[in-house]
């Protein structure tokens, strides 16, 4: 992006952050072909917080409470949800969840972000995956953030399709298409056995 000078740099920056608050200093000197330091001088001229208080500020604005989990079962933070409609969810790739050698993001903590966050969309005091048709477009590294987003596509009574993508920066790393169930017996008001298999 090409930016002539300072003023029009930082109003390029705050537009930019409008529109996709999760990004860090790092991808945004990327960006603007400047030096991350630029990038933190030119957020404090501006007032604008480092990525972890703006996803607070987020996620304190947006946030419901999922119903068909507890979100400590969910594999991310959840930074914003709507019921039946869309979700977001942020993961960082540590240490514990990479290959040794390689510092590549072993692909089930990929699919549990994605999946968790298909399951915590839905509005359902229970609510399971049936089926799921995954791909891995790209290895995640040791440090990414990843941010995966669901949008619930159809819903007829106790099914629902729920399409997930999952990005580091601008690249798509993982999506995804699942099919999410709430089980006979579950639905408001019956009790059922209370057991989850999956």
């Amino acid at each position: 992006m090409a930016v002539r000078n300072r003023r029009e740099r930082q109003t390029a920056l705050q537009a930019l952050l409008e529109g996709n608050p999760f990004l860090t200093d790092e991808e945004i000197a990327a960006r603007f072909g400047v030096s991350v330091q630029t990038i933190r001088l030119d957020r404090m001229a501006l007032g604008i917080p480092e990525v972890r208080e703006r996803i607070r500020a987020v996620a304190r604005k947006r946030l419901e409470g999922p119903r068909s989990l507890d979100t400590g079962e969910l594999i991310g933070e959840l930074i914003e949800l709507e019921l039946n409609r869309m979700a977001i969810s942020i993961f960082e790739v540590g240490e514990d969840h990479v290959f040794y050698r390689t510092r590549i993001a072993r692909g089930h903590h990929l699919f549990a972000q994605a999946n968790s966050l298909a399951v915590a969309v839905i509005d359902a005091p229970v609510a399971l995956t049936a089926a799921a048709d995954v791909r891995f477009i790209r290895p995640a590294y040791l440090g990414e953030r990843l941010v995966a987003k669901a949008v619930v596509r159809q819903k007829k009574r106790d099914l629902a399709q729920v399409d997930v993508w999952t990005r580091s920066g601008e690249d798509r790393v993982f999506e995804g298409r699942f099919l999410v169930v709430q089980p006979r017996g579950e639905r408001e008001g019956v009790a059922g056995s209370g057991e989850d298999s999956h």
